[in-house]
């Protein structure tokens, strides 16, 4: 049974909403303002969920995709949007957020990059593709989001040549080599850290508290990035960031727009941030539960002083705050959950005097802003890092602020 329907506003998630009799329906694939035969395809208690029979009156942004497996592949879930106003509704989705939880905030500016061919990181299964909503497999070809290193190594192997199982690849022009890495195969060997005695390492070694047990990563899964004159070693089966461009372009407002002498890297991976911190603090202060991640950290600031805790920032709150120093500023990048509750109760507290807080979650970015609004904070910027054209994906900088 199909039924008309006009679109309202898009969502997190990409989805744009409308109303049949007085409930939620929400559509994919569809764009604010268009009139829409759907079938509804799920039902729940506060919303339903459809599918696009026909287009009636479509927006006058729609347009062609770009890729041919685009509603087929599980990644980009905007191309059928203009890139101008793929972007002025990904920031109306950031604000959405903020104003939901009433939240003033100033207008949102946005740090944007290629709109294609800008991906450099992804994870492939069985050498392809994850159909959407399904467990199948499409062979990976090409792909129009990806940077032109990744198309070429599509290009090159084939996917009967391609290892099984979860594949991660990486490649860009910020890097010299295509890694890969097939992690069903390949293990990292746990052991402890081994503290070099050297005398030339020696002072260096004075400089550095560690306070985790590491992991010693294998060779071939190694990837170098070098980005704004510094050299940046990961692991591809762990995190980084995927768009290079945007995030050379993020880096000094992230970094470079505070100093001091003590900065907290809460939430730290391999050290992306605290590379560039070094430059602007005398002394870094990470915290990361991965210790894979926090491994490369080590080698990515070797030289700097710095402390290093291998833990939950609960824990770390719990654990070892009270010795910590007073912090000039606070970088906080959380998972998609949030702050831990533990760790903005401590910044309440603490009462830093600039917090810069990123995000991959606008909606619990904002729940936590609020928390440190309430607690006397002062949002005075709100950023979208426009890391994912062609998705709905939002990151994004809010940088706070408290009378000392």
């Amino acid at each position: 049974m199909t039924t008309t329907i006009i679109t309202e506003k898009m969502i997190c998630g990409g989805d744009c909403i409308g109303k049949i009799a007085g409930k939620t329906i929400l559509i994919p694939f569809s764009i604010p303002g268009e009139r829409l035969s759907i079938e509804i395809t799920e039902m729940h208690r506060d919303y339903n969920t459809a599918r696009i029979v026909q287009i009636q009156e479509p927006s006058s942004h729609r347009v062609r995709p770009a890729c041919p497996l685009y509603g087929i592949c599980g990644g980009c879930n905007t191309m059928h949007i203009d890139i101008s106003y793929q972007k002025e509704l990904r920031m109306s989705i950031l604000k959405d957020c903020f104003i939901r939880c009433n939240i003033n905030i100033p207008s949102v500016t946005a740090i944007s990059g290629p709109d294609l061919c800008y991906r450099s990181r992804f994870q492939l299964t069985d050498g392809g593709f994850a159909m959407r909503g399904t467990n199948k497999i499409i062979p990976a070809t090409s792909c129009p989001v990806a940077e032109n290193a990744i198309n070429n190594w599509f290009a090159a192997v084939p996917p009967e040549k391609r290892m099984p199982g979860r594949t991660h690849l990486f490649g860009s022009v910020y890097t010299e080599d295509i890694v890969t890495s097939a992690t069903l195969e390949n293990k990292i060997e746990e052991k402890e850290t081994v503290q070099t005695t050297n005398s030339s390492r020696h002072k260096a070694h004075n400089k550095v508290k560690k306070h985790f047990s590491g992991t010693v990563p294998l060779p071939d899964c190694i990837a170098h990035v070098n980005i704004l004159d510094k050299k940046i070693n990961f692991d591809v089966r762990g995190f980084f960031q995927s768009n290079l461009f945007v995030l050379e372009k993020a880096l000094p407002a992230i970094c470079e727009t505070i100093s001091g002498t003590n900065v907290l890297d809460m939430y730290s991976g391999c050290g992306t941030f605290s590379v560039f911190l070094a430059d602007h603090f005398d002394q870094l202060t990470l915290v990361e539960h991965n210790r894979d991640a926090l491994v490369f950290a080590e080698q990515n600031i070797a030289g700097k002083k710095h402390s290093s805790y291998g833990m939950s920032g609960a824990k770390w709150v719990e654990q070892c705050s009270m010795t910590a120093p007073r912090f000039d500023a606070v970088i906080i990048d959380p998972p998609r959950s949030g702050m831990e509750k533990e760790v903005c109760n401590y910044l309440c507290k603490k009462t830093v005097p600039v917090i810069h807080s990123l995000s991959c979650n606008p909606a619990t970015q904002a729940r936590d802003v609020a928390y440190l609004v309430a607690a006397g904070y002062h949002l005075e910027s709100l950023t979208l890092l426009d890391f994912y054209p062609q998705t709905s994906h939002i990151e994004s900088l809010a940088v706070l602020t408290h009378d000392i």
